[in-house]
């Protein structure tokens, strides 16, 4: 390993979110594979507040940084100590994801090879009881007097990096780890690990084409490279005829996960790539209707999605086949225990779930309309996929200056933009901006569920205030 030299980094944090939380401490140890050729440390001004509890664990109090450099005014110094170098950590994703964001709120994008301690030890020594580094610097007898600070964390780290790179099968094993395991021989035959380094480690949409340039899939991800390398690990058919076919890539980032998850699926509608399947469909012929009986009780039905339907029906949701419609319905009926006849999920006047305890008696007269309706209602929110009230979605942008914004208009997805953070309070112009696409049931899905489970600062456009989805 003597042609290598790595950059063994350890960091202290105000918390464990690199998006929210800054750094507070830094250790670089550059090592050439034998021996130390030079190490660097600093306590870092967060320009925020430490928490009680990582004073706590990590001894750095609020005190001891007032003073400190601000980070970029060591920048340009942890350029140059990790430029043609190995990003080395334990928990590398971790270190390598809070340098990467600082250096990003300065508007720089920082991008290494990357080796994780963990992931090597786990290979070099695999069956160990604990691979963290407290149980490690134990089970190697290497001396670590400050744990949680960061010079002594990336001294241990180097040390048990030693041990790693003494075994005979070490080369393999650290190149595997820094290619993400994929070798010359796993590339598409058009392609070399360089292009695949080129690739950004952010989140956007992804294109392979092919020979010819048609785009034959479309994907997104968080880290588009990772994606990329984990698609040409892939040894299933969709990934041999992934690395068969492939010539090119290209990619858009778009910072905000959510417009990458809705992008993919309007490219793949549009470009309708060959390899992608799922999200190709545009005709939904399957309808989710509810609406109360002569008794009061909410009732849904499926139907064929017409528009007549669409006019004199409330339409809840849209499936591109009946398969689709039933299991989606059935899920909620399980799960709110709701009537198998008022879900039509059976004919005939004797709920078949009733009697297995899956229904709570509203066939049966056991169960009033105002106690069934409290959980249909609760149904009908969940199946959904048009909303209320047209707003505004606020997300993460390409560049820390910047924020996405998605429009739901008309119950529907509209389109989005990228919008500097100092103009986002301009509603009007930030309408002016979105690029307007054709709405897809898909498309309000996906935002629902992104919402219910990540949140987001949503601005009704009716009042201009902020909202809850629901």
């Amino acid at each position: 390993m003597k042609n290598k030299e790595y950059a063994i980094i350890d960091v202290e944090t105000t918390g464990g979110k690199a998006s929210r939380c800054r750094i507070t401490e830094i250790g670089i140890v550059i090592f050439d594979g034998e021996k130390v050729i030079e190490t660097y440390e600093t306590l870092l001004n967060p320009e925020t507040y430490i928490p009680a509890g990582i004073t706590e664990l990590t001894g750095i109090t609020m005190d001891m940084v007032k003073d400190a450099p601000k980070f970029h005014e060591v920048a340009r110094r942890i350029v140059e100590l990790t430029e043609n170098r190995i990003f080395v950590a334990h928990n590398a994703r971790f270190d390598y994801d809070f340098v990467k964001e600082e250096f990003r709120r300065l508007g720089y994008t920082f991008t290494r090879k990357q080796l994780c301690t963990v992931r090597l030890t786990r290979k070099t020594y695999p069956g160990l009881r604990s691979y963290s580094l407290g149980n490690l610097v134990k089970h190697f007898g290497i001396r670590l007097d400050n744990h949680h600070r960061a010079l002594a964390d990336a001294t241990a780290t180097t040390e048990l990096l030693k041990f790693c790179l003494s075994g005979p099968d070490s080369a393999e094993q650290v190149a595997a780890l820094v290619n993400r395991g994929i070798s010359e021989t796993k590339l598409p035959r058009n392609m070399n690990l360089a292009q695949l380094e080129k690739l950004p480690e952010d989140c956007g949409v992804y294109y392979f084409h092919d020979d010819t340039g048609r785009v034959i899939y479309v994907g997104k991800s968080k880290n588009i490279r990772s994606r990329v390398a984990q698609h040409f690990n892939d040894r299933t058919g969709k990934g041999k005829l992934i690395a068969r076919q492939v010539a090119d890539i290209t990619f858009e980032l778009t910072g905000s996960e959510l417009v990458a998850l809705l992008h993919e699926s309007e490219e793949i509608k549009r470009l309708q790539p060959s390899i992608n399947r799922a999200q190709r469909r545009t005709n939904f012929a399957y309808a989710i209707t509810s609406k109360l009986n002569e008794e009061g009780y909410r009732c849904f039905d499926i139907v064929r999605n017409t528009a007549q339907v669409r006019k004199e029906e409330e339409v809840i949701s849209e499936f591109p086949t009946l398969s689709r419609a039933k299991g989606r319905l059935n899920f909620v009926r399980k799960n709110l225990e709701l009537c198998g006849i008022l879900t039509k999920q059976q004919t005939g006047k004797i709920c078949f779930y009733y009697h297995l305890k899956q229904c709570r008696g509203a066939c049966h007269g056991v169960e009033s309309p105002a106690e069934y309706n409290l959980r249909a209602e609760a149904a009908r929110l969940h199946l959904r996929d048009v909303f209320d009230y047209d707003f505004l979605l606020f997300d993460r942008g390409r560049t820390h200056d910047e924020e996405a914004v998605i429009l739901v208009q008309e119950g529907k997805y509209r389109g989005f933009t990228f919008v500097n953070r100092d103009t986002a309070h301009d509603l009007e112009s930030i309408l002016e901006d979105i690029n307007y696409l054709e709405s897809h049931p898909d498309s309000a899905r996906i935002i629902q569920r992104f919402v219910s489970e990540k949140g987001g600062r949503l601005v009704d456009l009716a009042t201009g205030k902020r909202k809850s989805l629901v």
